[in-house]
């Protein structure tokens, strides 16, 4: 099946509705999306945690009709449906435009995989079936912190340029993991005081990835975005601070604009900063604190601190299936290993990452993606290709002999 055929089957998407029960030690958001013949159940669980404050709780649906407006696009992409018809409230035509923004250049990375050929205007809009609009929340008086922390190397830099105001914080983990619990306790965090989310994509969506229905990537970020104020929301915080770097902004590939990075990159965070202001909240404060950095730069600030180099990961490969390892063969664990390698002597490198990744010739593909001798970046969080460049004299400079892998493109 492919996008004409699917979009032609399907020709819209609904948000039924959303609910929001609590028992005693959790909170249970689920969400009700129909696609044709199939109806999906997206369940998001929050243990209740001592700092809570529940009595936010009464403002709360503004921020959770929201969430489910991204969470729908795990579902939507399944056909891409011209529509998705709103039954669970009414938004406003400018949201409708940050909506349509959100989801075509979310899936940019989606579209390029699937050889989707169509504009903006054309791919998707949003219907309203009632005038229901929710309420903007005037609560105030919210401060302090949440720091979403991913297990890499991004949120430690944050977290420990934040230790100044560590009776602030809170951290923010979603389906915790070896690498974010041991990222948490070493910062001098414990899972007490920090927020855990559970989140329960409906099995249904995998088995219709097998029967051939579309799948791909889809802005995990700006669904993390409308999670992290909900979280402000039932904590009082006032400020959720990410990790992104201002190499996020450089497209994947540079023809179509496509960035797997999108939802890590400026302009969404200006545009999702400006949409809480304006529909959801106007105290609560979304920004990253490193955006005025770039990955190497990062890279040279973790390098430092030591204490995290054992039990950090960013590799999407090695933590799949609850894995929590670096695989050595990938795309991300290759540009992790070069932005670290300036700063690290090779015996620290290849205790964190098993060897020695500048002599496995097996990466030359990926490093070629790297580095703009190919045109197309790897669809994964790394930096600019100046950047990783920049690393690479570094590295040269540094070593007494060239590693094999940066001989073969030089």
């Amino acid at each position: 099946m492919n996008f004409y055929e699917l979009r032609e089957n399907y020709s819209s998407i609904i948000y039924k509705n959303f609910k929001c029960a609590e028992s005693g030690n959790e909170i249970k958001i689920n969400y009700l999306y129909k696609l044709g013949e199939f109806d999906f159940n997206h369940e998001l669980i929050i243990p209740k945690k001592y700092f809570f404050h529940l009595e936010n709780m009464i403002d709360k649906d503004v921020f959770l009709f929201n969430l489910g407006l991204i969470e729908i696009i795990n579902y939507y992409k399944l056909a891409c449906p011209k529509k998705i018809v709103l039954e669970a409230g009414a938004i406003k035509e400018e949201q409708k435009e940050f909506f349509k923004k959100l989801f075509y250049k979310g899936l940019g990375e989606f579209r390029y995989i699937n050889n989707i050929d169509i504009s903006m205007e054309e791919f998707l809009e949003f219907v309203n079936t009632d005038e229901n609009y929710y309420r903007k929340s005037k609560l105030k008086g919210f401060e302090g912190n949440i720091v979403p922390v991913g297990g890499g190397k991004d949120s430690i830099v944050t977290l420990e340029l934040l230790k100044h105001e560590k009776e602030k914080n809170n951290c923010l983990i979603v389906n915790p993991r070896g690498a974010t619990i041991d990222t948490v306790n070493v910062a001098g965090y414990n899972m007490e005081n920090t927020i855990e989310i559970f989140r329960k994509i409906d099995p249904k969506l995998l088995e219709l990835n097998k029967q051939g229905y579309l799948n791909g990537h889809v802005p995990f970020s700006a669904m993390l975005a409308f999670l992290g104020i909900f979280c402000a929301l039932i904590t009082n915080k006032q400020y959720v601070i990410l990790s992104n770097e201002s190499s996020a902004d450089e497209s994947t590939d540079e023809v179509t604009g496509a960035n797997h990075q999108y939802s890590k990159s400026m302009e969404f965070e200006k545009d999702f900063s400006n949409y809480v202001e304006k529909y959801i909240n106007s105290d609560i404060k979304y920004f990253s604190l490193l955006r005025g950095m770039r990955e190497i730069d990062i890279a040279r600030l973790f390098s430092e601190h030591k204490q995290y180099h054992k039990i950090f990961r960013s590799c999407n490969v090695g933590s799949k299936n609850g894995g929590n390892d670096w695989c050595g063969s990938c795309p991300k664990c290759l540009f992790v290993y070069i932005m670290l390698a300036p700063y690290l002597e090779k015996e620290e490198l290849i205790n964190i990452f098993g060897k020695d990744l500048l002599e496995d010739t097996e990466l030359l593909t990926y490093l070629k993606q790297l580095t703009g001798i190919e045109k197309v970046k790897p669809f994964e969080c790394v930096g600019t290709r100046d950047e990783v460049n920049e690393a690479i004299d570094m590295i040269i400079k540094k070593y007494e002999e060239i590693p094999t892998l940066i001989r073969m493109i030089k």
